[in-house]
């Protein structure tokens, strides 16, 4: 059985996941929704979104980050390089970081940590670098950890 002190986690397919707090707080990591075949229809448009969390520049991790980033203005995690691309995009409320750092978005802690992966996205039919991927140690309300 997992244990987790109050929060809700749903996998929402591929890498995408939905926290709840036990406050209410809706955090998404790796918002891919739209053409996600494995993301449930009713899961597709969230009600709200307070932060994001983005660990590299692939569609398939981040294909609805400009779309939510818009919509709800949710704190948003993310290396520097995807910074600059979403606030090229018209995004705000943007945190960019760097791998080591920590920071708080709300009610959870995050620290970026080392991903093996690559980084890049399509833009315009142009690849844009994306920076280095990552990974992150999340902490919830509870004390609950998860990377």
């Amino acid at each position: 059985m997992l244990f987790t002190r109050g929060n809700k986690i749903t996998w929402l397919g591929h890498s995408t996941f939905a926290i709840t707090t036990p406050n209410g707080k809706v955090v998404l990591l790796d918002p891919w929704l739209t053409g996600n075949p494995a993301c449930p229809e009713a899961q597709k448009t969230p009600e709200r979104v307070d932060a994001m969390l983005i660990s590299h520049g692939h569609g398939d991790h981040m294909g609805d980050a400009v779309a939510l980033g818009k919509k709800f203005k949710p704190q948003i995690a993310c290396n520097y390089e995807i910074y600059l691309w979403l606030a090229s995009k018209g995004v705000e409320n943007i945190c960019p970081m760097n791998k080591g750092g920590t920071q708080r978005l709300g009610e959870i802690e995050v620290t970026m940590v080392d991903a093996k992966h690559s980084s890049g996205i399509e833009d315009d039919g142009k690849v844009v670098y994306a920076g280095e991927p990552a990974g992150f140690v999340v902490r919830l309300p509870g004390g609950l950890t998860m990377c």
